[in-house]
């Protein structure tokens, strides 16, 4: 039996101060190196063949997960460098590197509120026009797992401290 294809529309765009990938942080929470330096605020606009009513009741929530495609990605490798720890490649699908078989990401922003069709953001290190597939509410007994084991990530936090990561490479010259 052939493996089923999906076809997805996004449900809205992101507005973002982040131009290109050099611009953007690695990860939301991670801002060194960042323009600001600060978390960049930014808004999802909600695709016009979508009632408005989507939007309902999501404004009572802290922080959401946003699902979208890397639209910039040219293609995926089976291993990559992670940017930190040491310089050795890893499986993809035990990294979160854009260069994936489905160029799918998820990151968990702060919702800042609901302005009719958009959603004011905070905290985002998707590129400007990233096409948003869904939007999930972000529920904290059910998405939080502090004590969860993070792999090869957890020797890198005993090398470099928990939760380093690098921010954005300097722009370059020209």
């Amino acid at each position: 039996m052939p493996a089923p294809t999906f076809t997805y529309r996004p449900i809205g765009f992101v507005r973002s101060p982040y131009a290109r990938r050099i611009d953007a942080p690695h990860q939301p929470t991670v801002v060194a190196g960042t323009a600001s330096g600060e978390p960049a605020e930014a808004t999802l606009e909600l695709d016009a063949t979508l009632p408005e009513t989507v939007l309902r009741d999501l404004a009572g929530f802290e922080r959401i997960w946003l699902i979208f495609a890397f639209h910039l990605s040219e293609g995926w490798a089976p291993l990559v460098q992670p940017p930190r720890g040491p310089r050795t490649k890893r499986g993809v699908l035990a990294t979160r590197s854009p260069h994936r078989p489905n160029a799918i990401g998820l990151s968990s922003v702060e919702l800042l509120g609901v302005e009719g069709r958009t959603l004011r953001l905070r905290g985002v290190d998707l590129l400007d026009g990233t096409p948003v597939l869904d939007v999930k509410p972000y529920v904290p007994y059910a998405d939080a797992f502090p004590q969860a084991r993070a792999g090869w990530i957890e020797a890198v936090d005993a090398a470099t401290g928990a939760h380093s990561a690098p921010g954005p490479r300097k722009p370059r010259r020209g």
